[in-house]
C-alpha cells in the first residue's frame, strides 16, 4: 500500500497511511488522489464547512468495501479540531468534528472520508439554522433535466420572497439549493418555512413537481424533501466526493451555469481545474442572509385559506404536535373499517 507519507496542508503537517490504497477501482483513484483534491479545492470546502457540525461518511476500504456514518468525534481527534455539540431529536447528543481549516479535512479524509455531511447550524448556536436546504429530488420516470426546470422555478419563487438560493448538483441524479437565512429561526420554523416554499412550487408546476412524502402518491415527477430540514438531517456539502464508481463531487453552481451544466461534468479528477479557473463560485453565499417571515407567512396564509397543515417527519423522528398520521394511504385504506350500510 505505500509508505505513509506526510503532507503540508494550511501550515499544518498531516500524516497520511497507505497513500496508494485504492479508493475508486474503476478510476484507478487512491487515497493520495483523495487527499490532493481536498488541497486543490481546501478554501471551497472549508467554506462549507467551517464551524458547522459534520457527520462523516467513511469508506477505509474504497468505495468498494464497507462503509458507515460516524456522527461522534473520533476518539483520536488531534485537539486543533473543534467540535460542536448537537442534539437528537430523541434527546441523545453527540460532539462531531466541525471543520474550520483544509487540514482538518484532510484529516479526515485520511480516514477514509468521502462525503461530509454538516448540519445547517454553526457550533455556537445549534437550534438555530442558518441555511434553508432545499433537495430537488427526480423520482423514477423522471431525470436531471427535470431537476433542472424545477431548480429554475424555485429561484423564481424564492427571490419572490426576497431570499437567494444557490444551487450545487447532487453529486447524483438530482439538485440542492441551499438559501442562507439569518440564525433567528427553530428548525421546526424553518422545515415549515421549506414546506410552504415547496408547496408553492407544486402549485406552479403540478405536473412535475410533489411535495408527496410517500412514494406511491409522488408519480414520474420531482419530489422537494422537505424533511431535509428537519433535525438532524444533513446533505452532502458542496465540493464533497460522493461514493459512486466514478468519483463524482457535489458541485457549487453559478445559476447561469444551472440550464447546461450535468453530473457528469465535475468529478474527483475534473473539479481542481474548474477551482483553480473559477474559485469558490459560491464564496459570497454568507453574505447576505435572508429573511424568513414572508415564506412563514406563506405557511400561514396556505393552512388558513387552504386548510394546509404540517406534513410527515421523517419514520426516525419523535411524533410532532399538529403532524399527520405517518401511515402509507394505501395501507391506511386497508386498514380503515368498513363503512355501515344505511
Amino acid at each position: 500500500m505505500g509508505e505513509a507519507v506526510e503532507l503540508s496542508a494550511g501550515g499544518r503537517t498531516v500524516r497520511i497511511s497507505h497513500p496508494d490504497k485504492v479508493y475508486f477501482p474503476e478510476r484507478g483513484f487512491t487515497k493520495y488522489d483523495l487527499v490532493s483534491y481536498y488541497l486543490a479545492v481546501g478554501p471551497g470546502i472549508v467554506r462549507a464547512l467551517r464551524d458547522r457540525p459534520t457527520m462523516l461518511e467513511r469508506y477505509p476500504d474504497g468505495v468498494g468495501g464497507e462503509s458507515f456514518f460516524q456522527k461522534r468525534a473520533p476518539k483520536n481527534l488531534p485537539d486543533w479540531i473543534p467540535t460542536g455539540r448537537i442534539s437528537f431529536p430523541s434527546g441523545r447528543y453527540a460532539d462531531e468534528i466541525c471543520p474550520g481549516e483544509v487540514a482538518a479535512v484532510v484529516w479526515a479524509a485520511n480516514l477514509g472520508c468521502l462525503t461530509f455531511h454538516p448540519w445547517p447550524v454553526r457550533r455556537g448556536d445549534t437550534d438555530h439554522p442558518d441555511e434553508l436546504r432545499i433537495d430537488l429530488d427526480p423520482q423514477p420516470g423522471t431525470a436531471y433535466a427535470d431537476a433542472v426546470r424545477a431548480a429554475l422555478e424555485l429561484r423564481v419563487v424564492l427571490e419572490e420572497l426576497g431570499l437567494g438560493g444557490w444551487p450545487k448538483t447532487s453529486g447524483g441524479r438530482g439538485l440542492h439549493v441551499f438559501v442562507p437565512i439569518r440564525p433567528e429561526w427553530t428548525f421546526t420554523q424553518v422545515r415549515r418555512a421549506a414546506i410552504a416554499v415547496a408547496r408553492e412550487l407544486e402549485r406552479r408546476a403540478p405536473e412535475a413537481i410533489t411535495t408527496a412524502w410517500w412514494k406511491e402518491e409522488r408519480g414520474e415527477k420531482v419530489f422537494v424533501d422537505y424533511n431535509q430540514t428537519a433535525r438532524d438531517r444533513t446533505i452532502a456539502s458542496a465540493y464533497s466526493v460522493r461514493p459512486r464508481a466514478h468519483a463524482p463531487v457535489s458541485a457549487p453552481l453559478r445559476w447561469e451555469e444551472v440550464p447546461d451544466a450535468v453530473p457528469e461534468d465535475f468529478d474527483l479528477a475534473s473539479m481542481p481545474e474548474r477551482f483553480a479557473a473559477l474559485g469558490d463560485v459560491h464564496a459570497g453565499m454568507d453574505d447576505a442572509p435572508g429573511d424568513l417571515r414572508a415564506a412563514l407567512d406563506l405557511a400561514d396564509r396556505d393552512e388558513r385559506e387552504h386548510g394546509l397543515g404540517d406534513l410527515p417527519y421523517p419514520p426516525e423522528h419523535p411524533k410532532m404536535k399538529g403532524e399527520p398520521k405517518r401511515v402509507q394511504p394505501s395501507r391506511a385504506r386497508k386498514e380503515a373499517p368498513p363503512v355501515p350500510e344505511d
